[in-house]
Order: structure tokens, then C-alpha cells, then sequence
């Protein structure tokens, strides 16, 4: 009885420990039940929008489209940088059952080299569905080749795309420069610009030039499609289509017909040319020598190409016209000169006798030399341009001393960038105190400031910095940027409806009577048709006046009673040519900056090539030369 009591009790005890268990179990599905049923509501409803957007993040792709570059013209209308298609045979591995079979036949039927082909074999499966380039720049008898065997291999096409090309070569690469491939310097550029998204789907960008300082003109603003894509990432249909906007045309001041007759006149020889509109200071053209050819970067020039323009000892790469560094020497006399009126170191009327030789006063340095061994004789300030009078100079620069002088060719825009529209250009040197102290650790001599008179010592320039120069004499003191720029044009539209772009200007050189800039103009005139002027050979017989400054820069130091023969030195230590001028004389119609680099003196050698560009301009053909000089 007792055992059956018990029994009873442990039945009643478990069977209240499995209804509390099955309890508790409940409670506990109910909680996760509820827990799942929260977290599905919150999934299908409060997070509905975010895995929506994430679905079509994976089912639909958006597709940028690059949008056609601007094209380039000469004032005249001429196409100087264009867009040309491009055919490409390009493989879709997915739709090929044999890959190996398809290339061999069409290497045989297109004469590939097994280096291309080991080239996209490394790179083909990356993504099957999409299409890669077996070969690129189809001839046009491999495009006719394929065309018509099109039929015997499926998952192959010629594609065509649009590639930059400059007809005129290495005529213009200083001043157009040219596109290349997008590197990863150019991405960190853009992405440090926030310009990145727009390049999405552009492969190239400019490097040089003007295709360089225009890019965000030139490239335009990329499209995009967006489209539904399977599992695969293969293209199921199009959703959206929004059109790239084209970049916009420009036209530069070039008149590319002046431009090639400059390059043929420089024929190859290492120098520059600057031709200005002075009346805004357009860049007519600017011709560096020897130069390249641009459309080789555009394709991907190869590693032993560049390395051969790398090591050419005539660097072809550099732009002369801006990057080329020379001492000015005599061509800054006439603004030398205006400075010296103003400042009263001299009058209209001041005279000095040039014996050959100067010497600073009351020292035992040696005697700086004039040109002419026997010297000028008497002259006055015109006829010490005309002639080129070192002494007179000399002198001019000891009594203004470097502070006046180099705070006055500054004015003239000496020692300072151009504000020219391409970003390949140097500063140079205008000599103060504190550069010669921070670059020599050393002060300033009054020794120092003498060969500065004449454009030598540590003064160096540019040719285009001279031309600039120039235009300030020309115009009285006018200061206006040289200008590449002549006006942009909406996609699409004729060249007539251009959109002029404004000329940037400067600080004039302001409080300068006008007879002290006709002074100088005077003296520059009588250079080339006075009876005493060091270019007055290059410049007989013409139908109109011109005005003109004639340099020879040394390119190294003699010795004192050393003779200066340049059948005696190395070629590339001979004196560079440069001069620069303007003409008309009453109403200028172009200003003339050249240097001829170790081409011996700026009268004999620089004039002839300048007196045939004014030609060119004023007179329109050398005919017209000829006829007017009989």
C-alpha cells in the first residue's frame, strides 16, 4: 500500500515537472516564433526600400557612355585636331565553341603575331560574356578580308570607335599637344578633383597642350544607360538611355597656312618662333624645332620610340617657344631704354661717347667689352639701339642699379609666366638681390648688374616672354596675355555661331610719356633702315617699314683678350641667334620673336627668317616678296 502511495506521488511529481518544461518550452517558441515573425516584418516591411535598392543594384547596371571630344580649328576654319573612327577585331568567348581552332584560323587569314596572341589569351576569360580586342586600327584590307569570311566565325566582329588624330603631325604637337591613354596618375588627378564619375567610361585624356589646359572644354559631359542584367551580368534589355553631351568645338588664333611656313622655314634646325597679333595678342603660331609627331601617343608609342626622343640630344619633346631658356641679350635694349627715360638716368638729348670698352668707375676690374672693338663713337639713346651699343648700356645699368632695372622688365613681363594658355611654360630668371642670395648664397655685386644692361648675366627668358615684351613697347604699355584661344563653338553647330572668349590683361605700364615710347620704336626702326642698323642688310628694298631688335647670346664666357671664333668652338657652344620686331611700322599688323640656337649672330641670321615671315603676312607670298624687292 505504501509502495503504491508512493509511486502515485513521483507520477504526480513528473507529471508537474513535464507540464511546467512543456511550458516553458512554449514560452520560449512563442518568444522565437514572435522574434522571427518582428524580424520578417522588418525585413518585408520597414527595410523593404533598402533591399529593393540592393535587388536592383544586382539585377540592373548603369553604363556610362563617353561623349565625343570637341574638335580643333585654325581661325580660318581648319581642322587641326579631328575624331576618326577606328575599327577593332574584337572576340566575344562565350558565343566561341573553340577558341583555340577560331584564333588560329584567323591568324592565318589576318597574319597575326603570336605575341598578340599570347597577349589575349592572358586576358579572355576575365568576362566571357563580354567582348575583348584581338586586334586593333584595322588596316582597310583587313577589315575587307574579314567582311567578307565574317560568316565562318561566329562570336567575332569589327567594331569601331573614335580616336583623336592631328593631320598636321609635328607641326603643331607644341602647341595642340595631344591625348593618350588614362594612367593611374591621371585617375588620382581626377579623383582629387571630383571629376572622376564623368570619366567612367573615357580611355583617353590630355597630356600636352592645348588638348591639356582645355580638357574640361574639349571631353564633355558622359551619358549612361541603365540596364537589367541575369545572374551572369549578361544584358537583358535597356532600361534607360540618357545621351553623352559632345565637348565643345574651339578655335585657337592659329592661322595654320603662317604655321607651316614658319616650321619650313625653320627646316628641322633647333629653335622657335613666336608670331602675335598685337592688337590682342593672339598667337598666330608658335613653332618649336625639331618637334615629333603626336599621333604616336595616341595609339601608345613603344617603350624604345620614346626612350629614342628621350635621349635625342635636340630634345624634340621640349616646347622652345615657352620652355626654352636664353639670355634676352640685346633684343631688351629698346625697353631697357624706355625704363632709363623715365627714370631720368638719361634724356632724348643724352650723348656718350663709346670707345670700344667701359669700365665701372673708379675700380681695377677688368673693362667689359662692346661688340664693335673700335667702338660707336658718339651716340645718343636711338642710335645706340640702332647699332647696338654695349657701352651706352653699360652704363645705363650701373646708374639705374638692379632694383629699378628689374622692377621695370618685370612690368614688361620678364621673370613671370606669360599667362599663355597651355601649362608647359618656364618663368625663367629676372635677377634680384634676394634670388641671387637664395640661389647663390652670395650678395649682389655692382659687377653683377653691368652685363644685366644687355640682356646677359644671370637675366634669362623665354621666347615668348620677348614677343610679350615687345607687344608692351608696341602698344605703349598695354600688358595683354598671348592667347591660343579665339573662341568656342556648341557642339553642332557651324562655325560661324562662335562664341569669342575674353583676353586676359595686366597692370599696364602706366605714367610713360608717349615720346619716350616712340623713342624706342625709333631706335628699332632705324635697326632695320638706318644706314648704321645691324639688320639693315636683311631688310633692303621693302615696300613697308618694319621695326626690329637683333640679340646674340653668348652661350659661354671667354677669356679676358680672348677672340671670339665660331669655326673654332663646338657647335653647340656657339652664340644663339635671336630677334624680334613688329611691322608695319605705323600700324603693326604682326610681332616677330625668333631664336636659332647656336646659329651665330641675331642680325645676320635671325633677320632674313623674320624679314621673310613679315613677308608672308603684310605682303601674302614670297611673289609678292620677290616683286617688291626688284
Amino acid at each position: 500500500m505504501l509502495r503504491r502511495r508512493s509511486q502515485i506521488r513521483d507520477y504526480k511529481a513528473e507529471a508537474r515537472l513535464f507540464t511546467s518544461r512543456a511550458f516553458v518550452a512554449f514560452i520560449g517558441i512563442v518568444i522565437m516564433m514572435g522574434t522571427l515573425v518582428a524580424n520578417l516584418y522588418n525585413i518585408q516591411v520597414n527595410q523593404y526600400q533598402d533591399y529593393k535598392t540592393r535587388s536592383n543594384d544586382n539585377r540592373i547596371k548603369v553604363v556610362p557612355i563617353a561623349p565625343n571630344r570637341g574638335l580643333i580649328y585654325d581661325r580660318n576654319g581648319v581642322l587641326l585636331a579631328e575624331n576618326r573612327p577606328v575599327f577593332n577585331l574584337e572576340l566575344t568567348p562565350e558565343k566561341i565553341k573553340n577558341m583555340d581552332e577560331t584564333l588560329v584560323r584567323l591568324q592565318a587569314l589576318l597574319d597575326i603575331t603570336p605575341e598578340r596572341i599570347e597577349r589575349f589569351k592572358e586576358r579572355r576569360y576575365s568576362r566571357r560574356f563580354k567582348s575583348v580586342p584581338l586586334l586593333t586600327q584595322l588596316t582597310e584590307k583587313q577589315v575587307a578580308v574579314f567582311s567578307v569570311n565574317q560568316h565562318k566565325f561566329p562570336g567575332v566582329e569589327v567594331t569601331g570607335t573614335l580616336k583623336r588624330f592631328y593631320p598636321f603631325g609635328d607641326v603643331l604637337t607644341h602647341v595642340i599637344g595631344y591625348v593618350s591613354r588614362i594612367n593611374d596618375r591621371d585617375i588620382q588627378r581626377l579623383v582629387r578633383e571630383e571629376k572622376d564619375a564623368n570619366y567612367k567610361a573615357t580611355r583617353d585624356i590630355g597630356k600636352l597642350g592645348i588638348e591639356r589646359y582645355y580638357e574640361d572644354m574639349l571631353h564633355g559631359t558622359a551619358g549612361y544607360q541603365e540596364v537589367e542584367v541575369n545572374s551572369r551580368g549578361r544584358v537583358i534589355r535597356t532600361l534607360k538611355f540618357v545621351p553623352a553631351i559632345p565637348g565643345k568645338d574651339i578655335v585657337l588664333n592659329l592661322d595654320i597656312d603662317l604655321q607651316l611656313y614658319v616650321h619650313k622655314l625653320l627646316d628641322g634646325r633647333r629653335g622657335s618662333a613666336v608670331v602675335l597679333d598685337p592688337k590682342d595678342n593672339g598667337v598666330l603660331a608658335m613653332v618649336s624645332s625639331p618637334s615629333y609627331d603626336p599621333n604616336a601617343f595616341v595609339h601608345g608609342i613603344s617603350s624604345k620610340n620614346y626612350n629614342a626622343l628621350l635621349t635625342d640630344n635636340n630634345r624634340p619633346l621640349v616646347n622652345r617657344a615657352t620652355l626654352g631658356i636664353y639670355p634676352p641679350a640685346s633684343t631688351i635694349k629698346p625697353f631697357i631704354a624706355v625704363a632709363a627715360l623715365q627714370e631720368g638716368v638719361i634724356t632724348p638729348k643724352t650723348t656718350r661717347n663709346d670707345p670700344g670698352y667701359w669700365k665701372i668707375p673708379n675700380s681695377k676690374t677688368k673693362p667689359f667689352r662692346d661688340w664693335l672693338r673700335w667702338g660707336h663713337g658718339v651716340v645718343d639713346i636711338r642710335k645706340a639701339i640702332e647699332e647696338s651699343v654695349d657701352t651706352f648700356f653699360y652704363q645705363i645699368a650701373f646708374d639705374m642699379g638692379i632694383d629699378r632695372i628689374s622692377s621695370w622688365m618685370m612690368m614688361f613681363g620678364f621673370g613671370d609666366y606669360t599667362g599663355i594658355d597651355i601649362y608647359e611654360e618656364s618663368k625663367a630668371n629676372m635677377p634680384t638681390r634676394d634670388w641671387k642670395m637664395a640661389r647663390h648664397r652670395t650678395p649682389w655685386y655692382q659687377g653683377d648688374t653691368i652685363p644685366v644692361g644687355i640682356g646677359q648675366g644671370y637675366w634669362t627668358a623665354t621666347p615668348m616672354q620677348i614677343a610679350k615684351a615687345t607687344s608692351v613697347l608696341v602698344n605703349d604699355g598695354t600688358v595683354i596675355a598671348p592667347h591660343l584661344l579665339r573662341s568656342t563653338i556648341e557642339n553642332s553647330q557651324a562655325f560661324t555661331t562662335q562664341q569669342l572668349s575674353e583676353v586676359e590683361t595686366y597692370p599696364p605700364v602706366s605714367g610713360v610719356p608717349q615720346t619716350y615710347w616712340n623713342i624706342a620704336k625709333d631706335g628699332m626702326m632705324l635697326v632695320n633702315h638706318g644706314k648704321k642698323g645691324t639688320a639693315r642688310r636683311s631688310f633692303q628694298k621693302m615696300s613697308y617699314i618694319t621695326a626690329g631688335k637683333s640679340g646674340t647670346a653668348q652661350v659661354f664666357g671667354l677669356k679676358e683678350d680672348e677672340e671670339y671664333n665660331a669655326d673654332e668652338i663646338a657647335e653647340h657652344l656657339r652664340d644663339h641667334a635671336l630677334f624680334t620686331g613688329f611691322a608695319p611700322l605705323e600700324d603693326p599688323q604682326a610681332i616677330v620673336t625668333i631664336v636659332l640656337e647656336n646659329a651665330g649672330g641675331g642680325s645676320s641670321n635671325g633677320g632674313p627668317v623674320v624679314r621673310r615671315i613679315f613677308d608672308h603676312i603684310i605682303l601674302g607670298s614670297d611673289k609678292a616678296k620677290d616683286k617688291a624687292t626688284k
